[in-house]
Order: C-alpha cells, then sequence, then structure tokens
C-alpha cells in the first residue's frame, strides 16, 4: 500500500506541474496576441492588461519552481520523470520571460502616437502572429510530448529572424527619409525586437520538449544543434 500511495501521489504531482505549465503558456500565448493588438489598435485598456496579468504568470513560474524542487526532494524521479521535472522547471523561467517580452511591448504600445498613419507598423503583426503562433505549437508540443513538432517550432524560428532582419532595414530606411518619426520608429524597432527574442524563447521552449520527450537535444543530419540562442 505504501508504495502504490507513494506513485498515486507522484503521478498527482506530475499531473499538477504539467497543468500548471500549460496554465502559464495559455497565459504567455494570450499576452503576445493581446500586446500585438493593443499596439496595432491602440488599446491602451488592453495594454494594461497584459501588464497587470504578467503578476499571475511570475506567480504560476514560482509555483513550478516549488513543486519541481519539492518532487525532486520527496519523490527521487529517476530516468524519464527526472527529465521531465527538469524540463517543467526550465521551461517555466522562458515562459516567464515570453510574458515579459509581451509586456513591454504592451508598454511600448501606450507610448506610440499617430499609428494610423504610421505605415511600416503593418509589418508587425504578421511578424506577432508567426511569433504567437510557435507559443502556441510549443505548448501543444509539450502538451502531446511530440517531438515532431518541437523540431517544427525550431525551424519556423528562422522565418522570424528573417521578418526582424526586413522589418529593420524598412525602419532604418523609413527613419533616414522621415527623421520626424525616430522617435516611433525605435519604439516599433524595440517591438521588433521583443517579437524576434520571443521566437527564440518558444524555440527554447522546443528544444526542452524535445529532451523531455526523448533524452536528447534537437540536431540536424550532421548532428549540429538545430538552433542556439543567448538569453
Amino acid at each position: 500500500m505504501g508504495a502504490e500511495h507513494t506513485v498515486k501521489a507522484f503521478d498527482e504531482d506530475i499531473t499538477r506541474l504539467r497543468g500548471l505549465i500549460a496554465e502559464m503558456g495559455g497565459l504567455a500565448e494570450a499576452a503576445v496576441t493581446n500586446a500585438m493588438d493593443a499596439l496595432v489598435k491602440g488599446d491602451d485598456a488592453l495594454a494594461d492588461q497584459v501588464i497587470k496579468g504578467d503578476k499571475r504568470i511570475d506567480a504560476l513560474e514560482s509555483e513550478v519552481d516549488k513543486l519541481a524542487v519539492r518532487i525532486i526532494a520527496l519523490r527521487a524521479p529517476m530516468a524519464d520523470d527526472l527529465r521531465e521535472v527538469i524540463a517543467a522547471l526550465k521551461i517555466a523561467g522562458v515562459v516567464e520571460r515570453i510574458g515579459d517580452y509581451s509586456k513591454a511591448i504592451a508598454k511600448a504600445a501606450r507610448k506610440i502616437d499617430n499609428r494610423k498613419k504610421f505605415e511600416p507598423l503593418t509589418l508587425l503583426p504578421a511578424m506577432g502572429e508567426l511569433a504567437a503562433e510557435m507559443v502556441h505549437d510549443v505548448l501543444t508540443a509539450y502538451a502531446a510530448r511530440d517531438a515532431g513538432l518541437a523540431r517544427e517550432v525550431i525551424v519556423a524560428d528562422t522565418k522570424v529572424d528573417n521578418f526582424y532582419d526586413s522589418i529593420f532595414r524598412n525602419f532604418v530606411s523609413h527613419m533616414v527619409e522621415n527623421p520626424a518619426t525616430i522617435s516611433t520608429s525605435a519604439q516599433l524597432l524595440f517591438v521588433a525586437r521583443n517579437i524576434e527574442r520571443i521566437g527564440d524563447h518558444a524555440t527554447n521552449v522546443a528544444e526542452m520538449v524535445h529532451f523531455a520527450a526523448t533524452g536528447t537535444y534537437p540536431a540536424d543530419d550532421d548532428g549540429e544543434p538545430l538552433h542556439q540562442t543567448g538569453d
């Protein structure tokens, strides 16, 4: 009975851990989408909602940290189970950063005026949508333990990087031709950079999902890592 109780308790802890990550991820995904909507529409109320909502993501990360440490200390998981707990611990930290970047976009949205007359702004929504899709897909991969979908997310990050390079060139050209828009352009370049970082962090999560599912990090045919990012 003692062993059976221990196994049941462990399963309950893992289920709880997965649930916390899922809730965090759902909030982070919504934060990305809402921050971009606030930017495009000039919706300060929605921007405020994103900014305030980040506290819940932070609180969930703290819960994940405490639960993961508890599981390791009390349950002494091995092999696959240990990989999952460690991956969840790392994923929570990365998802929290996605929330931070979304909050930064929402704050920037509140500072931008005359957005309807600013033509380069039309380039950002598609980039934001792609990054949000990456976040959605990587959470799906986590829930399903789908290493194949995780690899697809990693590959998709190249598209986000290419978007950023194109937007950067466009905005710099616009600033040169329209010096009066330098302040707005700088804010929007900051937004583009945050979107690019969201894509990087979704990719980091994908790498951890792949590790949790297979015990290996994703690599190309030559054994080189599919993706490498900074913090």
